[in-house]
Parts: C-alpha cells; structure tokens; sequence
C-alpha cells in the first residue's frame, strides 16, 4: 500500500526485478501537498462532506463524499469518473478542502462522487493499470515517429478500471493526431484522451532536484505558472547566462519572480540617471551595485574595473545635484575608500590547514637510537 502511495506522488510500483530495472522511481515527495493544520482540532462530525484525492504526480480532483464513509489521508478510494471508475489516494480532509475550493474558485456543485474505499480487487487492477503505462509510452512514441508527429509524449496515465487512457504530450504548434487516436484505439482497446501540456507542466510532472539542492517547486507547491521575463532577472541585476537562469523545463526558473519586488522598491530611492558621475579628477563611470544595500560603484575606465569607489544613493544623488548646477565635486580616489574585499575569513580559513599538507612526507621518530652491535673480540 505505501508503493501505491508513492505511485500517486510520481514514483511508479514495481513488481519483479525486471520492472525494478524499468520503473525508475521519479520522486517520493509530496507533490504539491497541503499541510492540514486543522487535522488535530476536535470537529462535530467526523464525516467529510468534500475530500480532495489525488492520482499520479500533480493531478488532483474533488469529490463528494455522498455515502458518509470515515475517510482519512491516505485512504484508497474508488470514484466516479466520466468513464467508468477510477481509484485514488486522499490527501486531504475537513474544513480545509472548502479553503482550497475558494483559492482554485470551484463551486460544489460539479464535482463527482466516491462510491467507496477500495477494494483488493480494485487494487490489483489498479496496479496491472500502472504497469501498463511504461510500454504503452514507448509504443505511442514509436507510432507518432512513424506518423511523423512533431509531438512529444511525456507521460502516460491509466484510469483506476483500465477503461480509458491519458496521454501528455507537447508540441510547440498544433497537431493532428487523428490518425494517430484511431491505431491507438485499436492497439490498447481503450478510450483515448490527449492532454497537451506545456514545458513547465511536464516538469511538474516529472520532479526533479533544481540547483538550490531542493526539490523544483512547481512540483512541490507551485500550482499557477507565471510568465518570467528577462526584465526579473535586469532588475535583480543577475548575470543574463541560459544556462545559469533556465530551469530543468528549459524555461526561465520562476524563483527570478520570487524577489523581484523587493528589488523593485528597493530601486525606487535610486536616482533616474547614475551612470556618469563628474568630479574634479575626472568622469567616474556606473559600474555595479548592490540594490538591498543602496550601494553603488564606479570606475575611472568606462571598459574595466579600475580605482573602484563606491557610493551610497544620497551621496550619488547629492553629487548629481552638483552637476546639475555646473558643480564638480572634489572627490578623489584617496579621499573616498576604494571598495575592498575583506580577507579576514579567507585568511582564518587557510590558516587552518595548508593546501600541501599532504605532500609532506610523515615526520621522523628521532627518538629512537640505532643500536651499535660490535663483533665479539677474538
């Protein structure tokens, strides 16, 4: 039953070691799971009427709970579907499922109804179901080549009664898979549904560990994809690298939007223009600067970092001032302290050991004495 489970959070069951070598376990976490903070307060009726079950990796539904069973987080569930039934895992209970009914904005009415907590035999259908879905992803793969598709399948869902199929693909332009839906039907023996799904959907789907060392947050709690533009990342004055700003969805990340607006206002007590700066010494040229600590710094070379100075956003604004009104200010490079780098940490944490501590040879015991052994004499 937990194998069942891990199945619903995007991992697949294996049955033999043969399925072991081909059911790579994607992920065991919680993907986009909610904590429910109200599971331990006392409540009237211990019945949900509204249950929250989930499938395979992110797809989630709501369901009515209309013959009363006592149900809790992790139960195996049986439920209405438009064709047939399917067989699902809760995931959440109680008060909390009207919250998360008004943040996805979805009225009661529509929702479909659980018949029952699954049984043993819906169970092994269940996991035949499972089993099933590798080599039906391979075999769809292979007829869309031959149809020559510009189509990707990324992932392959049965239903709980092996009576009808999801299948996810992507296509960066529109794709006519009717032939391909009619040797499907006749290969599988099943209904056919094609889902298509954008970059950012499959890696939802997929999981994965990101760079930050923890697992990609679309497929942990991020629900609502939005737009990420390369303005995020000029406001965060990070460094424009694909490879350094593209997820594993080949997307922008969409943590860039997660501070941009701290940026925002922080670069709102900046003056419009500071890229030139004119002193007595000479023009001084915008280099960079640290937005959250108001920071900024200028070189004498518009084309390298030379004679660094740095400046706060009211000395630079008091000095723009001054140029506004034909005043050059007496700033020189001895005056204002250069930016320097503080060594102290570099130099305690060489301190500690060296780097050719190894190439030494181990030490000599001296302590010892040889001894002299002479020849007895004759």
């Amino acid at each position: 039953m937990d194998c069942l489970k891990c199945y619903s959070r995007g991992c697949s069951i294996t049955g033999s070691k043969e399925e072991d070598l081909r059911w790579q376990a994607i992920e065991s976490a919680h993907k986009l799971d909610v904590y429910d903070y109200l599971e331990e307060i006392p409540v009237a009726t211990t019945v949900s009427e509204l249950v929250e079950v989930r499938f395979k990796n992110t797809r989630k539904e709501f369901y009515k709970n209309a013959t009363g069973v006592v149900l809790h987080s992790g139960d195996v569930v049986a439920v209405e579907a438009d064709h047939g039934h399917d067989i699902g895992i809760v995931s959440l209970t109680g008060e909390l499922v009207r919250e998360q009914l008004k943040k996805a904005n979805l009225k009661e009415e529509t929702f479909l109804k659980i018949y029952r907590k699954a049984r043993p035999a819906d169970i092994m259908k269940w996991k035949e179901a499972i089993l099933m879905e590798f080599p039906t992803m391979i075999k769809t793969r292979q007829i869309a080549s031959k149809l020559n598709l510009n189509m990707k399948v990324g992932d392959v869902e049965y239903q709980g009664d092996k009576s009808k199929v999801y299948f996810y693909y992507i296509a960066d332009e529109r794709v006519d898979f009717r032939e391909l839906i009619k040797i499907l039907k006749s290969e599988f023996k099943v209904t056919i549904r094609m889902v298509q799904i954008g970059a950012r959907q499959e890696a939802a789907r997929i999981g994965g560990i990101g760079p930050c060392g923890r697992e990609l947050c679309c497929a942990t709690w991020l629900s609502d994809f939005v737009s990420v533009t390369t303005t995020s990342a000029r406001r965060q004055e990070l460094s424009l690298n694909p490879q350094k700003l593209a997820g594993q969805c080949s997307k922008l990340k969409c943590c860039i939007n997660y501070e941009v607006d701290t940026y925002v206002d922080a670069q709102k007590k900046f003056p419009k223009h500071y890229n030139q700066l004119e002193t007595e010494t000479g023009t001084l040229f915008y280099l960079k600067s640290d937005i959250l600590k108001g920071v900024l710094w200028y070189s004498t070379d518009p084309q390298a970092a030379v004679n660094m100075i740095s400046f706060t956003v009211d000395e630079v604004k008091e000095m723009l001032d001054l140029n506004r009104k034909g005043i050059k200010p007496p700033v020189l490079p001895a005056e204002k302290p250069q930016a320097t780098r503080s060594t102290t940490d570099v130099e305690f944490v060489v301190s500690q050991d060296s780097l050719t501590r190894f190439d030494k040879g181990k030490p000599r015991n001296d302590r010892k004495k040889k001894r002299n052994f002479h020849k007895p004499k004759s």
